[in-house]
């Protein structure tokens, strides 16, 4: 092997090898062993989670499928998202560059003709017309890279990269359980007017036979008076349902990206279906299968590659500057070796003082480093913590809809047969109303609860990271 080439592979080895500052290590996070609110803490984990399965197939409504599908190409976050995520490409291809040399070509003909009646007399050899001819290949300013300052770069510019294809993950996430909630919103309120018009109906036709007890002196006005209240208190809830309802859809249509129109439904509340099962995973597959957490997690690689960036600062820079070309007053011998130039002007500069600048930056971007530790963890507990409300959440409601069908069918009957005492003549209307009145807010309260219980279906689905598989 000779000198030169002995001198070549060093250099390599120099440019390739040596990057100041730290490499990242991936910090060690405790994970729970089960997640706080599964129904049997002392079973073992099921590996298999909710978070595996479609967004497609978890929500078994083919209206809410076609209003998901849409978001996703209309929604304003997503799109946004994704525009980051091209910025972010864009600005990885220009930071990566700089690891490389640029070269240009340049080519340039002269011609100037002198007169020969002007001031200056031209010697007899020297012709009036000359052209020059300049062909070159430009290094602009390249520099050497052998302190791993702009590999570092291009390792933050990527972990920005993949932080930011990892939000866009997010985005997804947060908009399909955002449309799956809006819409069982709206599904509950479409049922409470359902409920509110029914018994506005059945309230109407009490009044009726009321009035016709009072006008046979069966009855008084104080009941006929009682009756009517109940008939306007119902009446009242449906307008201000109607408006839920309008502003609702209102919402929908802005997570689909269009103007505030009607929402077309698919099945109604009591329609819903729930998934057959809600498995949680293992608690330490979540790290990995969050989006959130692992743009968290690159936003700290990317902060820890700039602590090399910073530290580079502190060696001399190597910057390479040259020309290879031809040069020539005739065009018919530009090629030629004797018209052959070249240049090389290598150079290296050494910072003396800067008055604690490049100090005080290796600082920063070690603080920042500290703060993307902080946020990657705080991420993780987070997350454990959602995944944890959630189930409670989907246990605790469910047994508060039991309940609340129990009460409404205790009340349904209770109400019957109030009615028939009072027609009976055994008991008084004000009995018969109170029981009316229970039923129907607790009919209400039910709706409610059926809501909440899809509701937490579709959190947990978001805590657990489903819905940005495609």
């Amino acid at each position: 092997m000779t000198k030169r080439s002995i001198v070549v592979l060093m250099m390599v080895v120099l440019v390739t090898a040596c990057k100041v500052g730290p490499n990242y290590k991936k910090p060690q996070v405790q994970a729970p062993t089960v997640y706080r609110g599964v129904a049997d803490p002392a079973a073992q984990p099921d590996p298999q989670t909710l978070a595996d399965t479609k967004w497609f197939d978890v929500f078994n409504d083919d209206r809410l499928r076609e209003l998901i599908r849409a978001a996703l190409i209309g929604n304003y976050d997503l799109r946004e998202a994704v525009a980051r995520v091209n910025q972010a490409r864009a600005s990885y291809g220009i930071t990566r560059s700089d690891q490389f040399p640029t070269i240009f070509a340049s080519a340039e003909i002269e011609t100037d003709r002198r007169s020969r009646t002007g001031s200056v007399e031209l010697p007899e050899p020297l012709k009036q017309q000359r052209t020059f001819g300049t062909v070159l290949l430009n290094l602009l300013t390249f520099e050497v890279d052998i302190w791993g300052r702009l590999r570092r770069a291009t390792e933050s510019a990527k972990a920005d990269l993949l932080a930011s294809e990892e939000t866009r993950k997010a985005v997804i996430t947060t908009l399909v359980s955002d449309v799956a909630a809006a819409y069982f919103n709206l599904r509950e309120l479409d049922y409470e007017l359902e409920i509110s018009k029914r018994t506005l109906v059945s309230r109407q036709e009490s009044l009726r036979i009321i009035n016709l007890r009072q006008q046979r002196g069966v009855s008084n006005m104080l009941e006929v008076r009682q009756a009517e209240q109940l008939v306007y208190s119902a009446t009242e809830v449906i307008p201000a349902l109607e408006q839920s309802i309008e502003q609702q859809e209102n919402f929908l249509s802005f997570l689909l990206g269009k103007n505030p129109a009607p929402v077309d439904r698919g099945r109604g509340l009591t329609e819903q279906q729930m998934p057959p099962s809600v498995p949680p995973g293992l608690p330490s597959d979540l790290i990995g299968r969050r989006p959130d957490i692992r743009a968290a997690e690159q936003g700290l690689i990317s902060a820890n590659a700039l602590i090399g960036v910073a530290k580079a600062a502190y060696f001399p820079q190597i910057t390479l500057t040259g020309a290879l070309g031809y040069q020539s007053t005739a065009l018919n011998s530009l090629f030629t070796k004797p018209s052959g130039v070249w240049s090389f002007i290598p150079s290296v500069t050494q910072p003396i003082f800067t008055a604690g600048r490049i100090k005080s930056n290796v600082r920063f971007t070690e603080a920042q480093r500290e703060l993307f530790l902080v946020q990657y963890e705080r991420a993780i507990q987070n997350a454990f913590r959602e995944v944890s409300d959630s189930l409670i959440a989907y246990r605790k409601v469910k047994e508060v809809r039991t309940q609340r069908e129990l009460l409404v069918t205790t009340l349904t009957d209770r109400t019957r047969l109030a009615y028939m005492r009072y027609t009976g003549g055994v008991s008084n209307l004000l009995e018969a109303l109170d029981a009316d009145r229970n039923q129907f807010d607790a009919e209400l309260s039910l709706a409610q609860s059926r809501r909440d219980e899809l509701l937490t279906v579709v959190q947990l689905y978001k805590a657990l990271g489903g819905g940005w598989q495609q």
